[in-house]
């Protein structure tokens, strides 16, 4: 015999069925919520990288970077040679855009290209195989100056005043900002008290190219110290094998750059700069008193000798507080790798050449041949 059902048991199937429907419904209007929200964040998303790709990678930068497009290279090789050298943000953007603007013939060569530079500028260069911008400015900082001489070279080619170019050099808060960005270089050690400029030394002798109408200040010293970051960092495993921080370096290589000419006489020098330190005698050499009274002087009197500074190595033992000018390489190479003697003293003659003695009986009597 068949059972009746249980009309009770029948209802609660039934709410049962009606709520697991509720259920479904629920997760599948959540389900297609969410993934609608998800392709349009996706799109959003994908929008504003795409939107950000298709701009410089740096608007102020004035970094110029060099890049070699070997013969046969395709769009999607150029792409990403571009993309590691920092040229543009995007390989496959920058692929997708040239397929849009249906762009081609791009030439193989030798290129200096910019962060700052237009999607539109980099194609137009590699059409026409060579770079479109010429600089607006170009400066040449001599080896051997002072920051006070490199200010008034630039007050002379770029539109800008001496006195505007050393408060801004001078500025401790800026200065402090560069430490923090070019860490490998500067230190706090040039932010001592006894300093005259914190800068004295960092900004690298080169040749400069500035693309600005009215570049600034902050354009100028971080470009140079660019240039010396690329100089010195290859050199830095060699500074700390002598035991001397970047800042003691970079006085030294000063002091050698005023001294000598030749990369034979820079090691010479230097081999008689660390003797005397050895000795603990003072370095006595007539740049950094000329550096004391702040002015250049074709022959130092005995009166200037007596100048009371940190700077004046005829007063104090060991190294300046800091660099007296900037350096050339060949003089930092010296530092690092002085030829070895016994000499402790050296005078210059006036034909520009340097004689050396061991003892200063010698030294004496090479000043009465060489020296009036």
């Amino acid at each position: 015999m068949f059972k009746k059902k249980d009309p009770g048991s029948y209802t609660d199937n039934l709410i049962k069925r009606s709520d697991d429907a509720k259920t479904v419904r629920k997760i599948v209007t959540i389900v297609i919520i969410s993934l609608i929200l998800i392709l349009l964040v996706g799109g959003v998303s994908g929008y504003m990288y795409i939107k950000s790709a298709l701009q410089p990678v740096n608007p102020e930068s004035e970094k110029e970077i060099n890049v070699e497009i070997p013969m046969g290279s395709s769009t999607s090789d150029i792409a990403s040679i571009l993309e590691d050298k920092g040229i543009i943000k995007d390989a496959r953007v920058l692929r997708f855009y040239i397929k849009f603007k249906n762009e081609s013939n791009f030439q193989a060569g030798k290129y200096t290209f910019n962060p700052s530079m237009k999607l539109d500028e980099i194609i137009e260069s590699l059409k026409k195989g060579k770079v479109l911008r010429e600089p607006k400015y170009t400066v040449t900082i001599p080896e051997g100056k002072s920051i006070s001489q490199m200010a008034e070279i630039f007050s002379k080619k770029l539109p800008i005043s001496k006195e505007a170019f050393l408060k801004e050099v001078n500025n401790v808060n800026y200065i402090e900002t560069l430490i923090d960005n070019y860490p490998s270089i500067l230190s706090k050690e040039i932010l001592n008290p006894d300093i005259r400029t914190p800068l004295e030394g960092y900004l690298f002798a080169a040749t400069y190219d500035f693309y600005e109408e009215k570049p600034s200040v902050y354009t100028i010293v971080e470009k140079m110290l660019r240039k010396t970051e690329s100089v010195v960092e290859p050199y830095l495993d060699d500074i700390s094998s002598r035991e001397l921080t970047v800042h003691e370096a970079l006085t030294m290589a000063s002091l050698v750059e005023n001294e000598a000419q030749t990369v034979e006489q820079r090691k010479k020098i230097a081999g008689v700069f660390y003797n005397r330190l050895d000795k603990g005698m003072p370095l006595q050499t007539d740049p950094t008193v000329q550096y004391a009274i702040g002015s250049h002087k074709e022959k130092v009197l005995l009166k200037d000798l007596e100048v009371v500074s940190p700077y004046n190595t005829y007063k104090i033992k060991g190294l300046p507080v800091g660099p007296i000018s900037n350096f050339s390489e060949s003089s930092l190479k010296a530092v690092l790798q002085p030829e070895e003697s016994k000499n402790i003293y050296f005078l210059h003659d006036d034909k520009g050449n340097i004689h050396y003695s061991e003892t200063y009986e010698k030294h004496l009597q090479l000043k009465d041949r060489y020296i009036d």
